[in-house]
């Protein structure tokens, strides 16, 4: 145990290791750095913990053990915590579930004036059923485990960096909110009003997506998503005795298909790419129905209006005049865009990894995927960055789900650094 004296000063060795000039010469703050190494075991069982509950998008019962846990955890540490039931207004898109998760959100209060916002998410893309051949195991300079990258150790690390930032007496912030919403997986059809509200209240917002295993980065852009869902109703009859007095949804689908097959545009980023498509009910019957559905990117989010207008003008040009064509546009997220706030905080987050040794990549083009974050960006021009979390691998896949050991300590380093330099106005 601590020595009480000892922890009053804790405070006051961490500030003189701030302000000391090994600090202005690029070395690491002691302090923090020993936080780091003290809490890389014991986030890897809190990783276990969370990796051995089933969590998928529509497992309400697992997404409310996960919510307790973190709730739990997040009160011990002296947060002010509600798990926020958004099933009241849930933007409705063709996949979403009748009920989605709870949103867990705590809040801690600080003697400061920054306001900062930590984000990660408890729902996976996995079936329930899979942990039993998937469980949380450590081979090597990894630790698998179902959801680990995507996103179970987003929820780990901001559980830890808030643990470090309690055990060093740190309370310089105004406002410090962790949220962990449970419907990421399904473009967040409950908590984005919730996400966008908080975002344009804080200063800062740290989303803890994984980094890549084989780029240590953070990105301040990502991909908005889109989905286009084609619908046609045709008339069905006889394909042998009588095709002609049908109307062929196949062959319809197949037309407005082709006709909107090169919608993508390279020059603005811009992708339209169809996915799925189903027809018919029978091999002897020409099909009375078809849908379609695909899959739309984009940069900025202006670029949505372009692509819905041409697919709405090209599913009016139909192949057979008695069929009826419905396309649905769904803008299932926006792209998060990079502002000059959110470039200053990678800047700095760069400084702070060379304090490591390591060197950051702050990539500004996204990859196609998306994000919550930019729903935290969406309508302010506050600091938004991804990629806080650990370097991790193969999201999405059955068995191949990693992240990387090495990388916890100083992602934890650099969580804690960011949250502390923010709060003091000390962004180079």
């Amino acid at each position: 145990m601590i020595p009480a004296c000892k922890l009053r000063i804790l405070p006051l060795i961490l500030a003189a290791a701030l302000a000391a000039p090994a600090f202005a010469a690029g070395q690491p703050v002691e302090p923090v750095l020993a936080e780091a190494r003290k809490h890389k075991a014991p986030l890897l069982e809190t990783l276990k913990s969370l990796c051995n509950i089933e969590s998928g998008s529509r497992d309400l019962e697992g997404l409310d053990k996960v919510a307790e846990l973190v709730a739990a955890r997040l009160k011990t540490l002296g947060g002010d915590v509600q798990l926020v039931d958004v099933n009241n207004d849930v933007y409705r898109m063709e996949d979403t579930p009748e009920k989605v998760g709870r949103v867990v959100r705590a809040t801690f209060k600080g003697n400061g004036s920054k306001n900062i916002m930590m984000l990660a998410h408890m729902d996976t893309v996995y079936l329930k059923g899979m942990l039993e051949k998937q469980p949380f195991r450590i081979d090597g300079d990894k630790a698998y485990g179902l959801a680990i990258a995507d996103d179970k150790q987003g929820i780990a690390t901001i559980l830890h960096t808030i643990a470090m930032l309690k055990d060093m007496g740190f309370k310089d912030y105004g406002t410090l909110t962790v949220l962990i919403n449970a419907d990421e997986e399904i473009s967040s059809p409950g908590s984005r009003k919730l996400i966008a509200k908080l975002g344009a209240e804080h200063d800062v917002t740290m989303s803890f997506e994984s980094s890549r295993a084989n780029s240590d980065k953070l990105s301040l852009a990502t991909a908005g998503i889109g989905a286009v869902t084609l619908k046609v109703q045709g008339r069905a009859s006889h394909a042998g005795s009588a095709p002609e007095k049908g109307v062929n949804a196949l062959y319809e689908m197949a037309h407005q298909v082709t006709q909107m097959s090169k919608l993508s545009d390279a020059s603005t980023g811009v992708k339209m790419n169809w996915t799925l498509a189903s027809a018919g009910s029978n091999r002897n019957v020409i099909p009375a129905d078809a849908q379609a559905q695909a899959d739309v990117r984009v940069l900025r989010a202006a670029d949505y209006d372009g692509i819905e207008r041409q697919v709405q003008e090209r599913s009016a040009q139909k192949l057979l005049p008695e069929s009826k064509v419905t396309a649905v546009f769904e803008r299932r997220r926006p792209p998060l865009e990079a502002s000059d706030a959110s470039q200053a905080l990678a800047r700095h987050a760069q400084s702070v990894y060379r304090e490591l040794g390591r060197e950051l990549v702050v990539d500004p083009v996204a990859e196609g995927g998306g994000t919550d974050a930019a729903f935290a960006a969406q309508g302010n021009r506050n600091a938004v960055v991804e990629r806080f979390g650990l370097q991790g691998f193969g999201a999405h896949t059955a068995d191949a789900e990693y992240i990387l050991l090495d990388s916890i300590e100083p992602r934890l380093y650099l969580a804690a650094r960011m949250v502390m330099d923010v709060s003091r106005g000390q962004l180079k």
